[in-house]
C-alpha cells in the first residue's frame, strides 16, 4: 500500500487551538483537521508544514517542537502524519482546500467529525 507522508500543526492561539473543515471535492471532505498538507520530495517537514499553512490559510506560526508520528491506515493509501506545537502569529484566512475554520479548547474538540488520522493527536491533546 502506498506511504503518503503528510504534516501538520496543532496550532495554538491561548488556551484554543486552530481546526479547519475540509471543502467539498477535497479528500476527507466535511472533516476537520490540524491543517498542513503534503511533504514534498527532498522537503522537510518543518519547511512543508510552513509552505502549506502559507498557501492553503495565508497563515504564519512560530513553528515548536514535534509533538509525535503516526501511521494511519485508510482503505487504498497510508498516512504517516508528522504532528508540529505551533504557535498563531497572524494569517489572512484565505482558505483554498477548506471552506470552515475555528480555535476551540481541546476539551471541545471531539463535538467535530474530526479526520480519522488527526484523532491519534486529539486524544494526546486532551489527557
Amino acid at each position: 500500500m502506498k506511504i503518503i507522508k503528510v504534516v501538520c500543526g496543532i496550532i495554538w492561539q491561548g488556551d484554543k487551538v486552530f481546526i479547519a473543515k475540509k471543502m467539498e471535492g477535497k479528500a476527507m471532505a466535511g472533516h476537520w483537521e490540524f491543517p498542513g498538507g503534503k511533504i514534498e520530495h527532498e522537503e522537510f517537514a518543518e519547511q512543508a508544514l510552513v509552505r502549506e499553512l502559507r498557501e492553503e490559510l495565508g497563515m504564519e506560526v512560530q513553528l515548536g517542537k514535534l509533538l509525535g508520528k503516526h501511521v494511519h491506515n485508510y482503505d487504498t493509501f497510508t498516512i504517516q502524519l508528522f504532528a508540529y506545537h505551533c504557535d498563531f502569529v497572524t494569517a489572512t484566512f484565505k482558505l483554498t482546500d477548506h471552506d470552515e475554520y475555528c480555535f476551540v479548547k481541546p476539551s471541545k474538540l471531539k463535538e467535530y467529525k474530526i479526520s480519522p488520522a488527526d484523532m491519534f493527536f486529539v486524544d494526546m491533546i486532551t489527557k
